[in-house]
């Protein structure tokens, strides 16, 4: 649990579904895809943030979600300027996902370049897991994240790969020089 006092929550719209952001005393604690209603959005954040509250943006929290949203129109915003509440996570966590805000809007990199970058090329596995227990996606850009040869890999939001691959096209990647899964011949 973060802290001593529940987090709040709000679910905002964007083009993919509705999201949901929550924050705690010491910033945001996390961000949720977009389950497929509503509701389930709401309750699955209520699973991982127990006690949570659903309340009104507070004004500091309306521009990330503003934010938010526009990446999730095609916007080349990196959000890497956003404070994160990292304190409930391991070490190696936060270092995976200092690396991975680094990976700007359309492009990608590998798990395993990750891993070299960490200077534990062998981690592979590793930063994929840790990255699968992403609680700030979008913000954190997972989706950004590919296994090797630029196959998508796994993905643990709602959807799964096809939401990580619907995420990249909005974002216009190209996966190994291929037209996009959502484009037309």
């Amino acid at each position: 649990m973060q802290g001593s006092m529940p987090p709040h929550f709000a679910l905002f719209d964007t083009p993919v579904g509705a999201c949901a952001l929550a924050w705690g005393g010491h910033g945001i604690v996390g961000v949720l895809l977009p389950e497929a209603t509503p509701a389930a959005t709401r309750a699955r954040l209520r699973r991982r943030h127990h006690g949570a509250i659903e309340s009104p943006l507070p004004l500091a929290l309306q521009t990330v979600v503003a934010r938010i949203q526009a990446l999730l129109t095609g916007a080349r915003d990196d959000l890497a300027d956003i404070e994160l509440d990292l304190r409930e996570l391991a070490p190696f966590q936060r270092e995976v996902y200092a690396l991975t805000r680094r990976i700007g809007p359309g492009r990608t990199r590998s798990y395993g370049e990750i891993a070299s970058e960490l200077g534990a090329p062998q981690a592979a596995r590793a930063v994929g897991q840790a990255l699968g227990a992403n609680p700030f996606p979008i913000i954190v850009p997972c989706h950004r994240v590919l296994a090797a040869g630029a196959k998508a890999g796994g993905f643990s939001a709602p959807g799964g790969t096809r939401t990580k691959l619907r995420l990249l096209e909005i974002e216009g990647a190209l996966l190994g020089g291929t037209p996009g899964l959502f484009d037309t011949p």
